[in-house]
């Protein structure tokens, strides 16, 4: 439920790359690799210092940064080096590269069943892994094949849902392949993992000595690991990437990427494939989790055993046996991401109808129930926008369900009497809607339950949303490509709206803190000034007028700017104030300027011009 697009990530990215130069590097090194260069000496762009300082101001927004690896420093400790000796301590460590022990946490998996196993690397090192992604993720992205979704930039589990989704009623391909890799993280082989980066063009042999190190590390409590890419790493997602590419180019070249006379003509292509003895199939991939969509039951079986033989003798993995099958979705469900798929009649037609599947469902339920109870223990503000914040990450995960209002529907109803009994005692009749309220829930007319003041988000609330196919002309590292993702990102981003209410801000007050939330959705997502859209590591909320001065934390006297726009409105030094112009000076105009001054007339400072 948490691999979401994740909007409020990409135009940060981009704006991070732009802002240490080194977006040029990247296109050049994407360009390159789509004209099948091979790389000799990627080290010299490792350690360039933009690709240092551009690494340290990526991972210090991940939330993850704040966990300490086994020698107990995290992104606090990395904050207190200047950027010169940040910059030295890098290229130092990678002369003689020996990676730290990893320190071994064990999550629960979805649904209950066990336990995952995660290997968190020393702060230092993933600094330096990140340093290492931000090279090899532009070559690896002009090799990647176009259907797989996951841990790739702007990709989600929703493109994978709509690919399957689109491949089952407009090719009428019923016919599902489930595979189940046993442990995929964890059987990796090192030997085939480094042997796939060089036919991908990586041979740099100094930068694969270090991500063979890398590999290799301690775990703590463990030992040396002999195979795996421990999940919890930052390259760990690539490198299992790089793993399955050849599964998806093998599985491709059977019938999608066949090549023919008629490659620009598809339906003569398409007629050309037909009466040969190839497979018509199609792989959707989201990391180790994919189908193959087949048009008949003896393509799918052949398609099974195939791919069955290939993972075992080209990547020595084994499969699930168990958990593997051929289904046909004409007559049974095929669980895909926590949505379960089949094939139902609509007048005349057959399409997919999609609902929660069943162990999401549980969980689902299970996760209500727990906010529920933390009712009984605390009535505040804090645990009524946790409650909201979880439905309406729920609903925002699953509203791309065909069925999901009847879904949440019977899910509100199961849940319905233990939050009635569990808020009988401090519920009111009345309270006040937030403007997120509004926005998400305003049309609909539920019974009202409110607490602390505040309006509970209906349960039940939530339309099904039409889910969209993966543009191919989106690219982190064309021009193109980034003008289309910088057009997407506009409005309300739900992960940051969720973030603002799951985390308040400490020793402020309750009104402060929910009018947090209704000025982001009030200001549509942007800030003030510049028109930004605001990024959950670049956002603070300003009072116009000052609390010195009597200025409230009322709605009419807070509003969300940029974090460097923020320093400006308060800078009084001419160093100061030239420092900040300087670093926005791409996100600002005279317009801006005019309202910029508005609110530093306010807090008692001398208006600012440009030239």
């Amino acid at each position: 439920m948490t691999t979401g697009l994740k909007k409020f990530k990409k135009k940060k990215l981009l704006r991070n790359n732009e802002y240490y130069d080194f977006q040029e590097v990247q296109d050049n090194l994407y360009k390159k690799s789509k004209d099948d260069v091979k790389f000799k000496n990627l080290m010299e762009i490792v350690v360039d210092k933009r690709n240092i300082l551009l690494a340290y101001r990526n991972i210090k927004r991940n939330k993850g940064s704040i966990t300490p690896g086994t020698n107990f420093n995290n992104i606090l400790k990395l904050a207190e080096t200047e950027p010169r000796h940040l910059i030295g301590y890098v290229k130092e460590r990678l002369k003689d590269y020996k990676p730290e022990s990893v320190r071994r946490v064990e999550i629960p998996k979805d649904g209950g069943t066990g336990k995952r196993p995660l290997g968190i690397p020393c702060i230092e090192d993933r600094l330096i892994q990140q340093c290492i992604k931000q090279v090899l993720e532009p070559i690896c992205e002009a090799k990647f094949h176009n259907h797989s979704y996951g841990f790739r930039p702007n990709r989600s589990t929703h493109h994978a849902i709509s690919r399957m989704t689109t491949l089952a009623n407009k090719s009428h391909l019923h016919y599902v392949v489930d595979i189940d890799i046993k442990g995929f993280f964890d059987n990796v082989n090192h030997g085939k993992l480094l042997k796939q980066m060089w036919t991908l063009g990586i041979q740099d042999k100094r930068l694969l000595s270090i991500i063979s190190k890398m590999l290799k590390a301690e775990i703590q409590g463990i030992g040396v690991p002999q195979k795996g890419t421990p999940q919890g790493g930052i390259l760990s997602t690539l490198l299992s990437n790089i793993v399955l590419n050849e599964l998806d180019w093998w599985i491709s070249s059977q019938w999608e990427t066949f090549k023919t006379k008629h490659e620009y003509d598809r339906t003569s292509r398409y007629r050309a494939l037909r009466p040969t003895n190839l497979k018509e199939i199609y792989i959707v991939r989201y990391a180790d989790d994919f189908k193959l969509m087949c048009r008949n039951y003896e393509t799918a079986q052949k398609s099974y055993i195939a791919v069955k033989d290939w993972l075992k003798e080209r990547l020595d993995l084994d499969i699930s046996t168990e958990k593997s099958k051929v289904i046909n979705i004409r007559k049974n469900y095929s669980n895909f991401l926590g949505f379960k798929l089949k094939i139902m009649k609509k007048g005349k037609k057959k399409v997919i109808k999609s609902n929660i599947n069943d162990k999401a469902r549980k969980k689902i339920i299970k996760g209500i129930l727990e906010r529920i109870k933390a009712f009984k223990k605390n009535q505040n503000a804090q645990v009524v926008n946790r409650f909201n914040a979880a439905i309406l990450g729920m609903h925002n995960y699953y509203r791309y369900a065909t069925n999901v209002n009847i879904d949440f529907y019977k899910i509100a109803f199961l849940v319905s009497k233990n939050l009635y009994n569990s808020t009988k005692s401090i519920r009111g009749s009345t309270g006040k809607k937030s403007k997120a309220y509004m926005k998400f829930y305003g049309k609909y007319n539920f019974r009202m339950t409110y607490i602390a003041d505040i309006a509970l988000f209906p349960i039940a609330g939530v339309k099904t949303r039409n889910v969209m196919n993966f543009s191919q002309n989106i690219c982190n590292f064309t021009k193109e490509g980034r003008k289309i993702i910088h057009d997407k990102l506009k409005g309300i981003n739900y992960d940051i709206l969720k973030y603002i209410m799951e985390n308040p801000i400490q020793n402020e007050t309750t009104e402060y803190n929910d009018n947090r939330v209704s000025l982001y959705v009030g200001q549509n997502g942007k800030c003030s000034i510049t028109g930004e859209s605001l990024q959950i590591s670049d956002m603070e909320s300003h009072h116009k007028t000052p609390r010195k001065d009597g200025g409230t934390d009322e709605y009419k006297n807070l509003t969300f700017v940029v974090k460097d726009i923020h320093k400006l409105i308060h800078a009084v030094t001419k160093e100061t104030i030239e420092n900040y112009l300087n670093k926005v000076k791409k996100i600002i105009n005279e317009e801006n300027i005019i309202k910029l001054n508005k609110l530093r007339k306010l807090v008692g400072n001398c208006e600012l011009y440009i030239n």
